[in-house]
């Protein structure tokens, strides 16, 4: 499987951003799509995922309400949308792939198998 990001940039306070995340390969129906994002000396931190199904959704409580996940199935894309961006939401923002993840798993980043090389989001305040 691979992942390739785009639509990372500079944007001002409460402007928005939407990240794409083409995926190939992408052949098996469970386990979850997950966008995680890393600031310069942290962690790296669950933003959002979702099974391909798109049953449900699930968001870190810091952008839940601004931030939406989404899967175009026919594209094989991963999407997130941002807006009301912070200058709290600086960083490297990654999507995952975990085949495996299931349960309450979706938020832990070990539990993903496949990541993008990731793309910068600089919001300005």
């Amino acid at each position: 499987v691979q992942l390739v990001e785009s639509g990372g940039g500079l944007v001002q306070a409460g402007g928005f951003l939407r990240l794409s995340c083409a995926t190939s390969d992408l052949t098996f129906g469970r386990g979850f799509l997950g966008w995680f994002r890393q600031s310069p000396g942290a962690e790296r931190e669950f933003v959002a995922a979702m099974p391909p199904s798109g049953r449900s959704k699930y968001y870190a409580d810091s952008v839940k309400g601004r931030f939406t996940i989404s899967f175009d199935n026919a594209k094989d894309t991963v999407f997130l949308q941002m807006n009301n961006l912070k200058a709290e939401d600086t960083a490297v923002y990654y999507c995952a792939v975990g085949p495996t993840v299931s349960g309450r798993g979706y938020s832990s980043r070990r539990a993903y198998e496949y990541w993008g090389q990731g793309t910068q989001v600089t919001v300005s305040s």
